[in-house]
C-alpha cells in the first residue's frame, strides 16, 4: 500500500493550488472563512468560474464535459478547494443527480439535463426525506399515479436543502401503494419546480438561517419522460446516489482550514491568569487529540484512494469516512465555542464589532455550531452508518 502522491499527482496538486490562489474571488473566500451565508448567485458564480476552466464536475467523464480525472485527482482537487476556502459545490446536481443520469438516464435525459447541470443553468435540490420518513426512507408516502403521459404527484417532502433556490428537484415517489416489500414500488422522478401545484415553505433553523424547506405537491403533473430508470425501481437509483453522497463527507481539507482557525482563535482568547486558551494544557491536549484524529482520517482516505487506483470501488467501509469526518467537524465547532467563551454567543455583522473586540470573532461561531449538529444525520445518520459497517463489512 502506497500512501504517498506520485510526482505527477504532486504537480497536479500544485497546479490546483496555484489556480485557486489566482482565481478564487476574495469576497467569496471571505464569506466562507467567516461563515457567512452564500446566496444562490454566489454559489453559481463560483460554479461558472470552475465550468469555464473545465473543473465544475470533478468526477464527470470527458464525454460529458468533465476533466476525466481519476479518483486521486478528484480527492486532491476537493481537499485543496476546502483548504483554500472555496465555496462548496452544491452536490445535488453535480455529484448526485448527474451520476444517476449517466448511469440510468435515457439519452434524451442526458443530452438535455447534463450540460445545464454542469454550467449551472439549473439549480437542483433533493426530494427524499418526508415527515416520518427520514432515515427509514423506504416508508415514504408521496404518491405518483400514472395518468396518460404524465404522473400526478401528491405528498410532502421536508428538510429540502436550498429548495427555495431550486429550479428542479429529483424525488423518490411511491408508484405502487402495496408492494411486496417496502423498497419495491418506489420510482425516481425529475420535477420542474415551476410546475403548478408545488409550494415551498421555509423552515427557519435554530441558527436563524433559511437553509431547509418543506415542499408540498398538490396534483403536480410530471411528464412520464422524466422518470429515471424503470417504474418501481427507484430504490436501486437511490442506493447508487447515496453511495456518491457519502463518499464526499469526510471533508479533510475543510477541517484542516477550520483547525487553523481554531488555533488562531485559541491563541488570542484569554483563559485567565494572563494566559491564552492555547496555553491551557487541557485545552491544548484536546486540540492535539483532534489533530491526530484528523491525520488518521486523511490516512484512511488515502488508503481508499490506493485501493481505487487498483480498480477496487469503495464498499460499505466508506461509511467510516462519513462517521469520523462529521464527528471531527462537530468537535471543531465545539472547541471554537469553548475557546471564544462568552464572545461566541455574539452575532455581530462583519465590520460592526465593538472597539477592541477580537477580529477573528466576526466569524459567526454560534450559528455555525448549531448548524453543524446536522452533519452526523444527513446522508444517513452515523448510527445507520455503523449498522452498515457491522452488516456489510464485519458480517455481524
Amino acid at each position: 500500500m502506497d500512501l504517498n502522491y506520485t510526482p505527477e499527482e504532486i504537480a497536479f496538486r500544485d497546479e490546483v493550488r496555484s489556480w485557486l490562489a489566482a482565481n478564487l474571488p476574495a469576497d467569496l473566500r471571505f464569506k466562507v472563512d467567516h461563515y457567512q451565508g452564500l446566496s444562490k448567485e454566489d454559489i453559481l458564480r463560483w460554479q461558472k468560474i470552475l465550468a469555464a476552466k473545465g473543473w465544475a464536475g470533478p468526477a464527470w467523464p470527458e464525454e460529458w464535459g468533465g476533466p476525466g480525472w481519476d479518483a486521486t485527482q478528484r480527492y486532491i482537487f476537493e481537499e485543496e478547494c476546502g483548504f483554500a476556502g472555496a465555496p462548496p459545490l452544491v452536490p445535488f446536481g453535480l455529484s448526485m443527480c448527474a451520476p444517476v443520469l449517466m448511469k440510468f438516464g435515457t439519452e434524451a435525459q442526458k443530452k438535455h439535463f447534463l450540460p445545464r447541470i454542469l454550467n449551472g443553468d439549473d439549480f437542483w435540490c433533493q426530494g427524499y426525506s418526508e415527515p416520518g420518513s427520514g432515515s427509514d426512507l423506504a416508508s415514504l408516502k408521496t404518491r405518483a399515479v400514472r395518468d396518460g403521459d404524465h404522473y400526478v404527484v401528491n405528498g410532502q417532502k421536508i428538510w429540502t436543502t436550498l429548495g427555495h433556490y431550486g429550479d428542479w428537484i429529483f424525488c423518490l415517489v411511491r408508484t405502487d401503494p402495496s408492494p411486496r416489500i417496502r423498497q419495491e414500488g418506489i420510482s425516481f422522478l425529475l420535477i420542474d419546480m415551476k410546475t403548478p401545484g408545488i409550494t415551498v415553505r421555509p423552515l427557519i433553523l435554530m441558527d436563524g438561517h433559511h437553509e431547509v424547506n418543506e415542499v408540498f405537491f398538490d396534483d403536480v403533473r410530471v411528464p412520464a419522460e422524466n422518470l429515471v430508470h424503470e417504474e418501481g425501481k427507484g430504490w436501486t437509483v437511490a442506493k447508487y446516489l447515496l453511495g456518491h453522497e457519502r463518499l464526499n463527507t469526510g471533508r479533510v481539507g475543510v477541517s484542516k482550514r477550520e483547525l487553523a482557525h481554531l488555533k488562531e482563535l485559541a491563541s488570542k482568547c484569554p483563559a485567565g491568569g494572563g494566559r491564552s486558551m492555547m496555553e491551557d494544557a487541557r485545552f491544548r491536549d484536546r486540540i492535539t487529540r483532534l489533530e491526530i484524529e484528523l491525520a488518521a482520517l486523511e490516512i484512511t482516505n488515502l488508503r481508499f484512494l490506493d485501493e481505487m487506483r487498483g480498480g477496487r470501488p469503495p464498499g460499505a467501509e466508506v461509511s467510516m469516512l462519513k462517521i469520523r469526518g462529521t464527528e471531527i467537524q462537530q468537535a471543531l465547532t465545539e472547541l471554537m465555542m469553548q475557546a471564544a467563551g462568552n464572545a461566541a454567543a455574539a452575532i455581530a455583522p462583519v465590520g460592526e464589532q465593538a472597539a477592541g473586540e477580537l477580529d477573528v470573532l466576526d466569524m459567526a461561531l454560534s450559528p455555525r455550531y448549531c448548524n453543524y449538529r446536522k452533519t452526523s444525520i444527513y446522508a444517513g445518520s452515523n448510527e445507520i452508518q455503523r449498522n452498515i459497517i457491522a452488516k456489510m463489512t464485519l458480517g455481524l
